[in-house]
């Protein structure tokens, strides 16, 4: 893989630890700023908001720029985000600041996924765009728990500082070693939105909806959950999110290498493996072990669901592939933030902890039936003869494709 895709790695892990961090500084934050927990947790709720709001808007500006220079841009604002949110003299500032750094969040891996699948061979796609998501899915093992760490240690405003630093460094490293790509001619607004008019993105967004989606009923409720149903003391919470982010490593590499090979395979297994675990949970939450071992695969099936629907949702928008790229990142946060809401109905409702995987459950068995459809769909366009699905990613003839091993 090419060293480019390090950077890229390096502003995927900053930018996943600063959106989770927050929950393990919430006493301290609300309690320098004289604000409730739940007025803190608007740092959250504003993140995810601004995630869904600023995909498509920078999108669409990102479509008229170089991408290498859209992506340096990118990590500006959100450096620019995070050092204001750790020198903010005020909460309304801090969550300025939360919004600001949220605002690149989407269109940097939209873009960015667009230009790690430009530095490889076709047959390595998928694998490019997982590398870049290891960021991601490293920084809930080692970048969030270490955050939070520090910032209990030295103070939360030391942490978000750190987080800008990684911002910075991620900047250099773009600069160094992500080769220019510029701006595709043929790359207009209209040609960006009529990719809208594709069933199957439409298809491939709805299951990122209700696929990884349907982690987040799982993971928002975990604490609660093994504290109060498996038994667990609450400081072993804590090891218990390592595993779970592990298993999100795991699948992640998975997902990226076979489905390079197998892309709708490999999503059918995905989708079914994390409804199955997810259906699981309930009765597995009542026994330790049995709950260690579930919670990292949910994670596992969760994450190899994303460099498969990343990469249908590029192939499916060849020609103008930066807005669509950008929004399916923006509906990961739709889904989670309605995982989360459906799941607390049902416990508003009077169930315990462990139905909100229920939820879950349904939620990924739906994005497997629509992957079934997407499926079927595809293989009657090729009958027709209107599209040929197989082959080379359609990726593959953008004109700024820089060759793999550079």
């Amino acid at each position: 893989m090419p060293l480019a895709l390090l950077a890229l790695a390096i502003g995927a892990f900053g930018i996943g630890t600063t959106e989770f961090v927050t929950s393990g500084l919430l006493p301290e934050v609300a309690d320098e700023f004289g604000v409730s927990i739940p007025t803190a947790g608007y740092l959250t709720t504003g993140y995810a908001l601004g995630v869904v709001v600023g995909a498509p808007i920078l999108a669409i500006l990102g479509s008229r720029v170089p991408r290498k220079r859209m992506l340096m841009s990118l990590m500006g604002l959100f450096v620019a985000g995070n050092a204001l949110s750790a020198a903010a003299p005020v909460f309304a500032l801090m969550l300025a600041g939360r919004i600001v750094a949220s605002l690149a969040h989407g269109a940097f891996f939209g873009i960015g996924a667009i230009v790690a699948a430009g530095l490889v061979a076709p047959q390595k796609k998928a694998g490019a765009i997982a590398m870049m998501f290891t960021g991601l899915t490293v920084a809930n093992v080692v970048g969030v728990p270490a955050g939070t760490l520090i910032g209990q240690s030295a103070g939360w405003r030391i942490t978000f500082f750190l987080i800008a630093g990684l911002g910075v460094l991620a900047v250099l490293g773009i600069a160094a070693l992500v080769p220019e790509q510029p701006r595709p001619e043929r790359s207009r607004v209209s040609g960006e939105l009529a990719a809208f008019r594709n069933p199957q993105v439409l298809l491939a967004m709805a299951m990122t909806v209700l696929g990884f989606g349907g982690v987040f009923t799982m993971s928002t409720y975990i604490t609660p959950m093994m504290t109060d149903v498996a038994g667990y003391a609450p400081s072993s919470v804590t090891w218990l999110l390592v595993l779970f982010g592990l298993g999100l490593v795991g699948g992640n590499l998975i997902g990226g290498k076979y489905a390079d090979r197998a892309l709708m395979p490999m999503l059918f297994t995905a989708l079914g493996g994390l409804a199955i675990m997810l259906a699981l949970l309930p009765f597995t939450a009542h026994n330790k072990l049995a709950a260690a071992i579930t919670i990292p695969l949910i994670g596992a099936f969760g994450f190899a669901t994303v460099p498969p629907l990343q990469k249908r949702v590029l192939d499916q928008t060849a020609d103008a592939p930066t807005l669509a790229s950008a929004v399916n990142i923006g509906a990961f946060n739709l889904g989670n933030a309605m995982a989360a809401w459906l799941g607390g109905l049902v416990i508003s409702a009077g169930f315990d902890y462990t139905a909100p995987n229920w939820v879950g459950a349904l939620m990924a068995a739906s994005a497997l039936l629509l992957a079934l459809l997407s499926a079927r769909l595809e293989r009657r366009t090729d009958r027709g003869g209107r599209v040929v699905a197989a082959g080379p990613s359609p990726v593959a003839a953008e004109p700024e494709a820089v060759p793999a091993g550079h």
